[in-house]
């Protein structure tokens, strides 16, 4: 006698199947969490590793500001004493071609000529002052160029105030001239014969200066 199954073998092999597909469906959802679990603890290393990092940047970037902070401020003083360097070095300077200046107004002015006054910017002085004639201007102008710590003379202008009211009857010729004050390092070059080496002022005597302009005395 042959065996018959009455039982519903298709329906429990469908939901055998379904079962199984859940089954692995949930596996893969498992999987997949654990894979993204992973994923975000390895992204989170990777991103405290990097925070880490940008610390440790920061913190020798903030010693590097003071360093250069440091270094600013030291060369600022370092200026600052090249500066005082430079204007003591000036003064000292200043106080030579000082005394060189007034020996050399005594020896370049004629007889004839007086100053009355002297203004001084810097290597530039004016003088201003009066003479007997243009003769003497033009002498002392001379004077002035072949001077070893004067040159340059520049004159302003030369006028007759002869007749005026405050005019002086000896002296009625008022000059201006702008005239520079030579450097140390000129007159070392002047005298070591890189610049033609000027010859010592003379200072022309009343009778010569009128014997060679034809002028009474």
């Amino acid at each position: 006698m042959a065996n018959i199954n009455l039982l519903p073998w298709r329906a429990d092999r469908r939901k055998q199947r379904e079962r199984e597909f859940y089954m692995m469906l949930l596996a893969a959802a498992i999987g997949a969490l654990l894979v993204f679990f992973v994923a975000m603890m390895w992204m989170q290393h990777v991103i405290d590793d990097q925070q880490s990092r940008n610390d440790y940047l920061k913190r020798e970037i903030a010693s590097l500001d003071k360093q250069i902070k440091e270094i600013e401020e030291l060369d600022k003083t370092r200026a600052d004493l090249i500066t005082r360097k430079d204007i003591i070095e000036q003064l000292q300077s200043n106080r030579s071609q000082m005394v060189h200046l007034f020996d050399e107004l005594v020896k370049t002015i004629p007889d004839g000529a007086r100053l009355s006054t002297m203004k001084q910017v810097g290597d530039l002085i004016t003088l201003d002052g009066a003479a007997e004639s243009n003769q003497r201007v033009a002498t002392y102008l001379h004077n002035i160029d072949i001077s070893p710590w004067l040159g340059h003379s520049d004159l302003k202008k030369t006028e007759n105030t002869q007749g005026a009211k405050d005019a002086d009857k000896k002296l009625p010729y008022h000059f201006s001239m702008d005239v520079k004050l030579r450097k140390p390092e000129e007159q070392q070059k002047a005298e070591s014969g890189i610049a033609p080496t000027s010859a010592p002022a003379v200072t022309p005597t009343k009778p010569a200066a009128a014997a060679a302009t034809g002028e009474k005395k």
